[in-house]
Order: structure tokens, then C-alpha cells, then sequence
């Protein structure tokens, strides 16, 4: 599948997402605010950080899509990376509020939630795992780190609501002994979006850093490589994500009795091989180092 129709998936995800988080919050806050229940709020305000955090992955999908110019030969994919990272700290800025308002608001209660706070919270649940689900499954396929940062942005979604809904009920069972806990709930709800937003900032920062991706992958551009005739061995190989995809440099040893014309060839056969074979290569830089030199690394 081709670059542009990966980020045509993740974009119609992305405004998917706004248009759902929007429509949640405002269902969320305002029935919140009508049965009393501080930890439908909470979820309500939570959503409306995730309209902003779907905008942000929706304008970084778009922005990742133009093409290489001048100024940016590797093209613009890191841009992507960066909208998961501010994703990131969007969810430990607004966890981090839910608590603080949650904490702020403890007291007694003299008017238990309404029953509209248990079925829109069920509402939530719902919508919230069929988004998490598709979006993990396009992430997945397109490699979009904002995309997945969106996709637990969801996820984390559910756990709230979760969180919410057995506080509620609490306090509908005891309201003596639990007269609290519907705060305590809103506390839970904003502490559950911080670690989220903190292991979503890590992933992005870890891809800005250029992290080596897993062994697995590697071991599937050394295969690839070795396959390509003329190719003795792989003595080097590194890679880096520009976005939905990664650039590779690898060093390759040939029979060092060859022309230049020939290796050159090779070189070109190993590049077309790898984007050809591996979807989530975007473009390839060979070395050619005569085999059996004293610092190669032969592999059979």
C-alpha cells in the first residue's frame, strides 16, 4: 500500500476521533453536570483534551505526507512523531488536572448521581472500544506512532469510564460509606491518563532519538539483502523512523574482483529489493565493501 493511501486511512481515523471525542464531552459534561456526578465531568473533560489530541494527529498525518524537498530530504515524517509526542504530554497535562479537580472537590455529597451517569458512561465504553480497535488495527498496519498514541489515548478512555461507572455505583450502594467515592473515581480517571500520556511521550521520544527498531525487523532487511545475488554478506545495517516508515543504511560485501559497474548494480538490486519486499522500508542507502576484508562481518 502506498504511503499516501496509508495516511488517507489514518486521516479519516483521525476525523473520526475529533467528531466522536467532541460529541462524548459535551454528552459526558453535560450529564455530568445535571446528575452530580464529579467523575462524569471528569471523563467529559478528558475527552475534550482528546478532541485536541485527534487535531494534532490529524494536522501531523497531514503534515508527514508532503513530499521530500531541499530542506528535508528524508521528507517530512518526523512531523508525525512529534504529534504523538505532544499527545503525550497533553494527556499527562490534562490527567494531571482531572486529579487536581477531583482532589480539590472532596466533601460530602448531599445529592447522589443520576441514573443518566451510568448509561452515558456506557455509551462511552461502547464508542471508545470500537475506536481503540480500529485504530489499533490501522496503526498496526500503517506504522503510525501518533495514530497508536491515539489509539491508547481511546483505550485509556474505556479504563476511565470504567473507573467512573464502579464509583458511581458505589455511591449509589453505600451512599454513607461511600459518599466520597465518586471523587475518588475522578482522582483514578485522571492518574490512569497521566501514565498513559507519560508511556505514550516515551514511544515518541524514543522514535526521535532514532531508536534501532526490533530484532525481528532487522533480521527481515538482512534476509531480504543476503537474497539478492551477488551479495556475500551483510556487515553493517542501521535504521531510522522518519515517520510511518524507516530509511535504512547498510553496508553490503560483494566479490571484491568486481567492477565498479557490477557492485554498482548489486547495490541498486539490494534498494529495489527491500522497498519492493518490506512495506515499512521508505528508502535505502548501500555501502559496497569487498568481502573478506579484515573487519567483515560474513554471514552465511
Amino acid at each position: 500500500m502506498s504511503s499516501m493511501a496509508d495516511v488517507g486511512r489514518g486521516r479519516r481515523l483521525a476525523v473520526a476521533g475529533v467528531v466522536a471525542s467532541a460529541l462524548l464531552a459535551v454528552l459526558n459534561v453535560t450529564t455530568g453536570v445535571a446528575s452530580h456526578a464529579t467523575s462524569v465531568v471528569a471523563i467529559g473533560l478528558e475527552l475534550a483534551g482528546d478532541v485536541l489530541a485527534s487535531s494534532v494527529v490529524l494536522v501531523g498525518l497531514i503534515m508527514a505526507a508532503r513530499p521530500p524537498d531541499a530542506n528535508h530530504p528524508y521528507g517530512h515524517g518526523r512531523l508525525e512523531i512529534v504529534a504523538g509526542l505532544f499527545v503525550g504530554f497533553v494527556l499527562m497535562a490534562g490527567g494531571a488536572g482531572i486529579v487536581w479537580r477531583a482532589m480539590t472537590e472532596m466533601g460530602p455529597r448531599t445529592v447522589l448521581p443520576g441514573l443518566g451517569a451510568v448509561a452515558v458512561l456506557v455509551v462511552t465504553m461502547a464508542v471508545r472500544g470500537v475506536m481503540a480497535a480500529r485504530k489499533f488495527r490501522v496503526a498496526r498496519q500503517i506504522g503510525s506512532l501518533a495514530l497508536r498514541s491515539d489509539a491508547w489515548n481511546d483505550a485509556v478512555d474505556i479504563l476511565s469510564a470504567v473507573a467512573a461507572f464502579v464509583a458511581v455505583l458505589l455511591t449509589w450502594w453505600s451512599p454513607e460509606r461511600f459518599a466520597a467515592a465518586d471523587h475518588y473515581g475522578a482522582a483514578v480517571v485522571g492518574a490512569i491518563v497521566v501514565f498513559t500520556g507519560t508511556r505514550v511521550a516515551r514511544a515518541a521520544t524514543l522514535d526521535l532519538a532514532d531508536t534501532m527498531p526490533e530484532a525481528a525487523m532487522l533480521a527481515e532487511v538482512r534476509r531480504v539483502a543476503l537474497a539478492v545475488p551477488g551479495v556475500e554478506a551483510v556487515e553493517k545495517q542501521y535504521a531510522r523512523k522518519t515517520g510511518l516508515r524507516y530509511h535504512i543504511d547498510l553496508h553490503v560485501e560483494v566479490d571484491p574482483e568486481m567492477t565498479v559497474r557490477e557492485s554498482h548494480r548489486i547495490a541498486h538490486d539490494v534498494q529495489h529489493a527491500l522497498c519492493a519486499r518490506l512495506s515499512w522500508v521508505a528508502g535505502v542507502l548501500v555501502h559496497v565493501e569487498p568481502a573478506g576484508g579484515p573487519d567483515a562481518s560474513r554471514t552465511a
